[in-house]
């Protein structure tokens, strides 16, 4: 397809890194040329130096043959306006990022009378993110599928752990849990596996097994990881992401204290959320910190603006306390170093963002099988889980899955159906208006019978 992207941050170059290696084509859009440059030195993109507001430089980026414009300027106003005039100049589709809590109540009312297709709020996904992880705190990442009904758990293996030495063609009769499917294993950050029957467990893999809610808590029992939902928590630093998270742990019951440094942001988080301990200072001091009791902490999270920061804070929380941590990054060129950390679960913001994205451009393709409803990248997008809605006249329909000429690196992780949840076996057939959710690695897809060998 043909995408413009209007700003070159952060966000923007995880998406032009991203849709580029799906073989879109891409031109960028920033008034500041060295951002410009930066991109076009290194990813096979045309950039445009110039105001993605500007109807001219809209036209010069060729809106009028466009399939999607994404706005992602650091200025929600400027990211509505542009995706205004892109409208009126052409006949794309648009997806605006718009981060002011402010415009967040009015999201539906924008989108209806702006046009949009999307509105991506960077800060609130990753709350939600966050916020998932402490209500289900055995997980490391809790990606959910099927409207919230199925979850993708996420888990790392201790190194005394049952699951040590053990075969996956053993994991159920072991730990008699018929009804978990392991999905994906990440091992030393560099490869994902799709495992078969041989494959052994080891201590520091990243497990992850889809699974209902109860039969996952009665799992993380018999591998000894079971945690309560938190009851408590501290987070450090008091950014959009804090806003949005500790509105959303306060809903949920769970006590919420942040501290922030600054005085008039602190004022600001008072007023908007009565029902949390605000803080002012600095969440670094170890004085203020254990004044605060973070020995006893259920959770922490480190959501500070430097990344530094965030992972010196959940290094200390982690040593002098059981705490669930989460810790936001937000460059990602060093996740193979940071992901050997002990930092508890790791949210990148801007990764978040671009998957919620790619699922909607793949979607675009309107295919006659099926709907792509979720995706998730896993390790760096060395592999991805994505959820189906089958059609009618779906190629994998009404065949048993024994049957079906699946290609290698794939598997077929869940069959949702009409409320209920399917482990699925040899015997079973995709149905249509199936949800279903398919693990791959080592390639892309947006239609289901991409899962079919050619």
């Amino acid at each position: 397809m043909n995408i413009i992207i209007v700003g070159c941050g952060k966000v923007g170059c995880t998406l032009v890194e991203a849709l580029s290696s799906e073989n879109h084509n891409i031109v960028v859009i920033d008034s500041r040329p060295e951002k410009v440059s930066a991109l076009t030195d290194t990813v096979d993109v045309m950039g445009i130096v110039g105001n993605g507001v500007s109807h001219t430089t809209l036209k010069q980026a060729g809106i009028e043959t466009a399939d999607l414009l994404i706005a992602v300027t650091g200025s929600d106003e400027e990211n509505l306006l542009c995706c205004v005039i892109a409208k009126k100049s052409g006949h794309c589709q648009t997806i605006a990022r718009i981060r002011n809590p402010i415009y967040n109540e009015e999201k539906d009312f924008l989108q209806k009378e702006f046009g949009l297709s999307m509105i991506i709020n960077p800060e609130l996904t990753a709350a939600n993110e966050i916020a998932k992880v402490f209500q289900f705190p055995s997980a490391i990442r809790v990606d959910t599928f099927a409207k919230g009904r199925v979850e993708l758990l996420h888990f790392k293996i201790g190194n005394n752990s049952p699951l040590c030495g053990l075969k996956l063609s053993k994991f159920h009769a072991t730990l008699h849990c018929n009804d978990i499917l392991v999905c994906t294993i990440a091992r030393n950050s560099e490869e994902v596996i799709i495992p078969n029957g041989d494959f052994e467990f080891a201590a520091n893999d990243i497990v992850s097994i889809v699974a209902k809610r109860r039969d996952a808590i009665d799992f993380f029992r018999k591998i000894g990881l079971e945690k309560n939902r938190v009851s408590n928590t501290i987070i450090a630093g008091g950014g959009k992401i804090s806003y949005y998270l500790a509105k959303s742990l306060l809903m949920s019951g769970i006590k919420t204290t942040i501290i922030e440094i600054n005085q008039q942001r602190c004022e600001f988080l008072s007023e908007q959320l009565p029902k949390a301990t605000i803080l002012c200072g600095d969440a670094t001091d170890k004085e203020l910190l254990s004044e605060e009791c973070i020995e006893k902490a259920a959770g922490f999270a480190a959501l500070t603006d430097l990344d530094e920061e965030n992972i010196l804070l959940s290094l200390y929380a982690n040593g002098i306390s059981s705490a669930k941590t989460v810790t936001k990054v937000n460059r990602i060129n060093f996740t193979s170093v940071i992901n050997k950390l002990d930092l508890g679960s790791i949210i990148y913001p801007r990764v978040i963002t671009a998957e919620y994205i790619i699922k909607y451009v793949r979607s675009m393709n309107n295919s006659l099988n099926s709907n792509v409803e979720a995706l998730y990248k896993l390790e760096d997008g060395k592999a991805e889980v994505l959820e189906f809605l089958l059609k009618e006249n779906s190629a994998v329909c009404n065949i048993p899955l024994q049957n079906l000429k699946i290609r290698k690196n794939t598997l077929i992780c869940c069959i949702y159906r009409n409320h209920q949840v399917i482990v699925p076996s040899g015997q079973d057939c995709m149905m249509p208006g199936d949800s279903v959710m398919i693990a791959t690695s080592g390639y892309n897809i947006s239609d289901i019978k991409e899962i079919l060998e050619d």
